[in-house]
């Protein structure tokens, strides 16, 4: 346990480590989203439409609400990862979210209105993966381990 001015601080636990990481890579990945030259295309970029052109690293389609989610869910993931139960729900709620916009992606007409966010196939196939991972690991690390 670490002291800081008086009060124990106890170390933070795996799930509440991985909340940590996970809030930070999403806030990164929404600062980049408004970083021209990272995103290219940056000036054919829209607030929430399909035909934004702008991709972040020049694969994954995004627009102003896409990078302002990403930075909505750093903050929470970094707001969540401060207790374990609060963190366990970042990671659990979250994958789910991701999950859901993966299956959205999946059936909508990319070149229609109802692709607001936007997405692309890249982003399907990456929602799919920080879902299922982001769930992993809410599940696995915040399992209640007894004590001997």
């Amino acid at each position: 346990m670490n002291s800081l001015r008086g009060t124990t601080v106890a170390p933070r636990t795996p799930v509440q480590q991985a909340a940590l990481l996970v809030g930070a890579v999403f806030l990164l990945v929404g600062v980049l989203g408004f970083i021209p030259g990272i995103t290219t295309d940056y000036d054919a970029m829209k607030f929430a439409e399909h035909d934004s052109e702008a991709k972040l690293f020049g694969v994954f389609q995004v627009s102003i609400l896409h990078n302002l989610v990403h930075l909505a869910f750093g903050l929470a993931g970094l707001s969540m990862a401060r207790a374990v139960s609060t963190a366990r729900t970042f990671l659990v709620v979250g994958g789910v979210i991701y999950l859901a916009l993966w299956l959205y992606g999946l059936f909508i007409d990319h070149d229609s209105a109802a692709n607001f966010v936007p997405v692309n196939t890249a982003d399907n196939w990456l929602h799919l993966a920080l879902g299922a991972g982001m769930v992993a690991l809410g599940v696995l690390l915040g399992r209640r381990r007894l004590v001997p």
